[in-house]
């Protein structure tokens, strides 16, 4: 009994030096505490509770009582007083005192398993070659840490199972087996290295991927704002489309710190323009304006070709107003001004139509295209979308 004092004596002069750890915390809630009997050389075996997502080390106590003794205090109570796994390793005076300090006579043997047919089948067989531990020297206490990555404990481990034998020849015993888990908080969400990776993965399938010239960056920030707003389990359970909308997001703010946001943009464009050949015009249109003009990203060329959509879908006014939209923001913009020449045609002002193509007819569009090719080019489009086209020849007649 002196002995027993003073090694708790000891266990408290040592925990008084401890810090309260930041990293983690003993779940009190998830424990498991079992109490069974059993009949002299018999087995048994019972599972523990579920360890939670970001458990990397447990701590267990095995205690064989007389059924007239109790134990003085819950395995749980007493971690409370160590911050952190790594006390109890680097320290005998922890361990000692996740001993009961009260013990029958009474011994068992024990193994652990990770799978319940392992453990079922020890308790048929006797074969202990499943086992991640094996205790065969009849103990009447014992308290032990596991460690994360060890053969009992790594990141797939659900739940262990703790097979007890009797080493009674007679008589019964009572065995009373507690089991705390230490929750690592940044592991508690779920995002181990696996889960990680998966997601590396998925930035690149994006199509703005292969664009990029800053692409590990890309895919370490667009993680890094996944991880830390979702756990794992949240993320996985997301629908679909709420997905979809979220990695999006995700890609934008990703993208704006590698200074390539722009290239996303351009993504958007080539989609409106994609959407416009297929005649979707209300996809084209939604594009630009949810995309690029709402989100503040517009330039010139933007309103030109929302207006354009406006047009050939004959929303006259809707068109005029992007155009205007557009000179202001450019005046120099050829192709807005060759726009606009046609919306005058299909609004009764041939007068300011013709007035504009003979003011450019000379110029290019871009380097490579004309006005007068270009003007020849949508009247051609323009014919297929059922536009009027009674003053094409006299436009035709001023650029020849």
């Amino acid at each position: 009994m002196k002995k027993t004092i003073s090694l708790l004596l000891l266990f408290f002069s040592t925990t008084i030096s401890f810090s309260q750890s930041n990293d983690g915390y003993w779940d009190s809630v998830r424990t498991t505490t079992e109490t069974i009997s059993l009949r002299a050389g018999e087995k048994k075996f019972i599972k523990s509770a579920d360890f939670p997502t970001g458990t990397t080390e447990i701590v267990y106590r095995i205690t064989l009582i007389d059924h007239n003794q109790k134990l003085s205090s819950s395995l749980v109570s007493l971690l409370k007083s160590i911050p952190d796994p790594t006390g109890i390793s680097q320290g005998t005076a922890g361990a000692v005192f996740l001993l009961s300090n009260l013990s029958g006579d009474d011994k068992c043997k024990y193994s652990i398993y990770t799978a319940s047919n392992d453990a079922e089948n020890y308790i048929k067989t006797n074969k202990t070659n499943a086992a991640c531990f094996i205790q065969n020297t009849p103990i009447n206490k014992e308290a032990k840490l596991i460690t994360f990555n060890s053969s009992c404990l790594t990141q797939k481990t659900q739940n262990l199972y703790f097979a007890f034998e009797s080493d009674n020849l007679l008589l019964k015993q009572k065995i009373i087996i507690e089991i705390v888990p230490w929750i690592n908080k940044k592991l508690s969400r779920g995002w181990n290295s696996e889960n990680k990776k998966d997601i590396i993965t998925l930035t690149k399938s994006f199509k703005i991927y292969s664009k990029l010239t800053k692409k590990e960056q890309f895919s370490t920030d667009f993680l890094e704002h996944v991880t830390q707003k979702y756990t794992f389990k949240e993320y996985t359970n997301l629908l679909s489309e709420e997905k979809k909308l979220l990695n999006e997001l995700f890609t934008e703010e990703s993208l704006k710190k590698t200074g390539e946001l722009s290239l996303f943009v351009d993504l958007h464009r080539e989609a409106a323009i994609t959407a416009f050949k297929n005649n979707n015009l209300e996809k084209a249109v939604s594009i630009i304006q949810t995309e690029i003009i709402d989100k503040k990203r517009a330039n010139a060329i933007d309103y030109c070709s929302i207006g354009t959509y406006f047009m050939v879908s004959k929303q006259f006014e809707k068109a005029e107003k992007c155009f205007v939209k557009g000179l202001e923001l450019d005046a120099s913009e050829i192709n807005l001004h060759l726009q606009m020449a046609h919306l005058y045609l299909f609004t009764n002002r041939v007068p300011q139509a013709k007035e504009l193509h003979k003011k450019y007819k000379t110029q290019n569009i871009s380097s490579k295209i004309s006005w007068i090719e270009q003007t020849k080019n949508d009247f051609e489009l323009f014919k297929k979308f059922n536009l009027p086209e009674n003053n094409f020849k006299k436009i035709i007649r001023i650029l020849e």
